[in-house]
C-alpha cells in the first residue's frame, strides 16, 4: 500500500463523515482526499517531482495533513520540521536534506524570510495563510488546481517522510520512512489500540511534525475511520472540556501530560462529563507506575502504556486495552513485530536477563545521508534501540534504562 491509496481508500469507505475538526471547520475525508489531490497538481506545476524533498514548518491544522497528503501522493518526501526551531537548527536541517518547497506560516515565515538567500536549493515556499511577494499561498493553490487524482502512484518502498531525532543543530539524522512502513504502523497501531471509525481522537499536546502526532494519532485515526479533534494550547481544562463536548473516546499523550491532568483535577476536581472516554495511552517517555495509579484513581480508567521509536515508525508495543497489563510494562509486540534482548556482543539472552532491546517491524531504510551511523544501529534486520530492559516469562516487556544517552 501507498499513502496516495491510504487516504483514498478512507475517503471511498467513510466519505462525508469527519475526517478533522478543528473549532467549527470540519474537514470531511471526501474533502482531504480531494484537498490533498489539488495541493499534488498544484506542486507538480511548481515542478516538485518524484523523491523531492518538501519541508513542513507549521503548527498542527487541518491544512498540515491537506499539505501531507498532497506531497506524498506525487512521490515527493515530506520533511516535518518543529516550527519552534530556530535559524541555527533550520541551517543544519535544510543543509542535510536540501528541499525544494517549503510550507510555513507566521510566525516562522518572518524569521525565515531575511535567510532564504542562503538555501539555493529551496525554489518554492507556501504561506499557509498570508499572501506576500514571491510566495505561493495556500489557499490560492486549493482553488484553481484541479481535485482529480495525480496519475503517478508512489511504490510502496519509495520514502515517504524524512523525521529527524533531536539534536539538530550538532548532528542532524533524518530518519527515512517508505510508504508501506508508514502503512503498516498505521494498521497495527491501529489494532493495538482497538480503535474503529466510532472512536473520536483529540491531537493535543503532540506536534503533527513529531511521529506521535503524526502517525500514531493522526494517520492511525484516519486509516481506522476515526476522527481527528485538533485541541490548540496546553490547557487542562481545555482538554477536559474538549473530552465532554466531542465525546472523545481515545486520549494519547506523553506521561508529562498525564500528570499535568492530575495535578488539575486534585486542585479542581472533575467538572466534566468524561464518560465517553474509553481508552487513555502513554509514550514517549517512561510512565510512572505512581502516575498510572493515581489516574486511575481519580478518572477510574488507566493508561495503557506504549514504546516506540521514530526509527520503527512510531511504536512497537502497547499494552493490553483492557488494563490486565502489568504496571511498568511497556506491554508485548504489536502484530508482525518483535522485541528481543542481548548482551553487549549481540548475543540472544533469555528471559528475566537485563540487555539491549532490540526489534524488527515496519522499520526505517537508515539514517538520510548517514550510512556510517544506519549501520550502527541497523544490523541483520534488527534495530538496536538503545534501550536497557528485560522482558518476563509472559512476555511483558520493561524498560529500565538507556545504554547510551
Amino acid at each position: 500500500m501507498n499513502l496516495k491509496t491510504f487516504i483514498a481508500a478512507g475517503a471511498s469507505e467513510y466519505g462525508e463523515k469527519t475526517a478533522v475538526a478543528s473549532g467549527d471547520n470540519r474537514l470531511s475525508y471526501a474533502a482531504l482526499d480531494q484537498a490533498s489531490n489539488r495541493v499534488a497538481n498544484a506542486l507538480i506545476g511548481l515542478g516538485i517531482h518524484h523523491g523531492d524533498r518538501v519541508a513542513f514548518l507549521l503548527a498542527n491544522s487541518p491544512e498540515f495533513l491537506i499539505a501531507f497528503f498532497g506531497v506524498v501522493k506525487i512521490g515527493a518526501i515530506a520533511v516535518p520540521l518543529d516550527p519552534k526551531y530556530k535559524m541555527t537548527e533550520i541551517r543544519a536541517l535544510f543543509s542535510d536534506c536540501t528541499p525544494k518547497l517549503l510550507f510555513t506560516e507566521s510566525p516562522c515565515v518572518e524569521s525565515i524570510t531575511p535567510h532564504l538567500s542562503e538555501f539555493p536549493y529551496l525554489e518554492q515556499v507556501v504561506d499557509m495563510a498570508v499572501g506576500r511577494e514571491g510566495f505561493h499561498l495556500f489557499k490560492e493553490l486549493l482553488e484553481s488546481n484541479a481535485a482529480t487524482p495525480p496519475s503517478f502512484n508512489p511504490a510502496p518502498d519509495d520514502l515517504a517522510v524524512i523525521a529527524y531525532t533531536s539534536g539538530a543543530s550538532l548532528d542532524p539524522r533524518g530518519i527515512m520512512l517508505t510508504h508501506q512502513s508508514i502503512c503498516t504502523e498505521a494498521e497495527i497501531s491501529g489494532e493495538g489500540f482497538a480503535q474503529t471509525d466510532k472512536d473520536i481522537v483529540p491531537v493535543f499536546a503532540l506536534p503533527l511534525h513529531h511521529a506521535a502526532g503524526l502517525t500514531i494519532v493522526g494517520l492511525t485515526s484516519l486509516y481506522r475511520g476515526s476522527t481527528l479533534i485538533m485541541i490548540p494550547g496546553m490547557s487542562m481544562s481545555g482538554l477536559l472540556q474538549a473530552i465532554e463536548i466531542e465525546r472523545i473516546t481515545l486520549f494519547i499523550g506523553v506521561p508529562f501530560i498525564f500528570s499535568m491532568l492530575i495535578r488539575h483535577v486534585e486542585e479542581e476536581g472533575i467538572k466534566n462529563d468524561l464518560s465517553s472516554l474509553r481508552l487513555c495511552a502513554a509514550g514517549g517517555s517512561a510512565l510512572p507506575v505512581a502516575v498510572s495509579l493515581r489516574f486511575k484513581e481519580l478518572f477510574g480508567r488507566h493508561i495503557a502504556q506504549f514504546w516506540g521509536l521514530t526509527e520503527i515508525s512510531a511504536h512497537i508495543t502497547v499494552q493490553a486495552v483492557d488494563g490486565s497489563g502489568i504496571p511498568g510494562s511497556i506491554g508485548k509486540p504489536l502484530r508482525g513485530c518483535e522485541v528481543e534482548v542481548v548482551d553487549d556482543s549481540g548475543r540472544l539472552l533469555p528471559r528475566n536477563s537485563t540487555g539491549e532491546l532490540i526489534c524488527r517491524g515496519p522499520l526505517m531504510v537508515g539514517y538520510y545521508n548517514k550510512p556510517e551511523a544506519t549501520a550502527e544501529v541497523l544490523k541483520n534486520g534488527w534495530l538496536y534501540t538503545g534501550d536497557v530492559g528485560h522482558i518476563d516469562s509472559d512476555g511483558n516487556i520493561f524498560i529500565t534504562g538507556r545504554k547510551k544517552d
